[in-house]
């Protein structure tokens, strides 16, 4: 199948999931952003709500009147595969992923649909790869997952520092993040699912390790690393064990470009001494409270799903991530940054990745792939446009 060119199917995205907090977002910004012609269209489950956000989208792009609307279900098999066939690209917000996500991905699979989703759930990626993997490379449906602040900002932003050094030597990159931004009840929900499965995660990842196609002749890590200060930012360092490091090594295990030997590790970046001490505390004691399912759900319910914070609060929000890279005898200092980053800036990733798939032309790939192996300079293209900043800071 060629997917660029294939016009045969009335649809180009679908956005699963519109009416939630993070999805009516992403909706809008494809109201005001999205490319003259695109035949995008709003799934949910709730006719009604679908109806009302339509509504509010035609105040931004009148054309928006005219845009489709799916009733689909997350648990309903037989009506995702009919969405699946009816367009190139699903994007979807729905979470958490683990408990929603499956039989959509098992649909795209099916059909040869492209895939995009915000998951930052480590484990739900494993079972996806194990499960539906082969069938995506068989249908040629790329199945791209952390396509919002997880991971696309350190899974590009390593690309892009990679692409600053030299070719064919070894590489050892360190990304840095930080935030002042605040989360949404859809967010808390998916941390604390991932919190509560630890041993399903890890058996997940050693499930996937020996299915996976080991890399030959060249070799990829990705450490934990140890708290310290970090003299490159002026900040202390902390490690942090998201999804994020191990996309970041799943492109550098696809991609030659990263030489021949390749190290990432991945930190959080906070000012002070008396955060860093506290930071991991105040973790620890979530992480610990996730265990007990009654706490768990509990917790979740103090703050739903659909829940986030406002435009005020998000307008005030910002990230950073920065990156050191060396290798070859240079060094250099890299940043991406951006405004709010788990929802304005996710709803604008997540958006511009089911674009750029369903849109652009991209390299031959199927399967279970990285935002970096998927979509690489046309998405950093792409995301540069839409007011992410990736720049280089300094050469050594």
């Amino acid at each position: 199948m060629n997917r660029q060119n294939d016009a045969t199917r009335p649809l180009d995205v679908v956005l699963f999931g519109a009416t939630g907090f993070v999805g009516a977002l992403t909706a809008e910004y494809l109201a005001a952003h999205a490319p003259a012609g695109l035949r995008w269209a709003l799934a949910g489950r709730s006719r009604t709500k679908l109806e009302k956000l339509r509504e509010r989208l035609t105040a931004i792009a009148p054309a928006c009147a005219d845009l489709q609307l799916l009733e689909t279900d997350a648990d309903d098999a037989e009506a995702l595969a009919e969405l699946a066939a009816s367009t190139r690209v699903v994007a979807t917000t729905v979470g958490p992923y683990l408990r929603y996500g499956e039989k959509l991905v098992a649909a795209c699979a099916e059909a040869g649909t492209d895939y995009a989703d915000l998951t930052g759930e480590a484990e739900f990626i494993d079972r996806m790869y194990l499960e539906h993997d082969a069938r995506a490379r068989e249908t040629g449906a790329r199945i791209v997952h952390a396509c919002g602040f997880d991971s696309v900002p350190h899974d590009l932003g390593a690309y892009f520092t990679v692409k600053q050094l030299p070719e064919d030597v070894p590489l050892a990159v360190d990304g840095f993040v930080r935030t002042n931004a605040v989360f949404s009840g859809g967010t808390f929900a998916s941390a604390l699912t991932a919190m509560g499965r630890g041993p399903q995660m890890l058996a997940a990842a050693r499930e996937r390790r020996l299915h996976e196609p080991r890399v030959v002749g060249r070799r990829v890590s990705t450490p934990v690393g140890s708290p310290h200060f970090s003299g490159e930012t002026g900040t202390w360092a902390l490690p942090l064990p998201t999804v994020d490091p191990t996309i970041v090594g799943r492109s550098a295990r696809a991609l030659e470009r990263y030489g021949p030997d390749f190290r990432y590790r991945h930190f959080a970046s906070v000012k002070t001494l008396a955060m860093a001490l506290g930071a991991p505390v105040a973790i620890g004691g979530l992480v610990a409270a996730a265990q007990v399912e009654g706490v768990r759900e509990w917790l979740m319910s103090r703050y739903e799903p659909g829940q986030g914070p406002d435009e005020e609060r998000r307008g005030r929000s910002w990230f950073t991530v920065r990156f050191v890279g060396e290798g070859g005898g240079r060094r250099v200092f890299t940043e991406v940054s951006g405004g709010d980053p788990g929802y304005g800036e996710t709803a604008k990733i997540l958006a511009e990745s089911a674009v750029c798939l369903a849109l652009d032309e991209l390299p031959e790939t199927s399967g279970q792939v990285t935002t970096a192996v998927a979509m690489g300079d046309a998405l950093l293209e792409r995301l540069t446009a839409a007011g992410l900043r990736f720049r280089v800071a300094a050469v050594r």
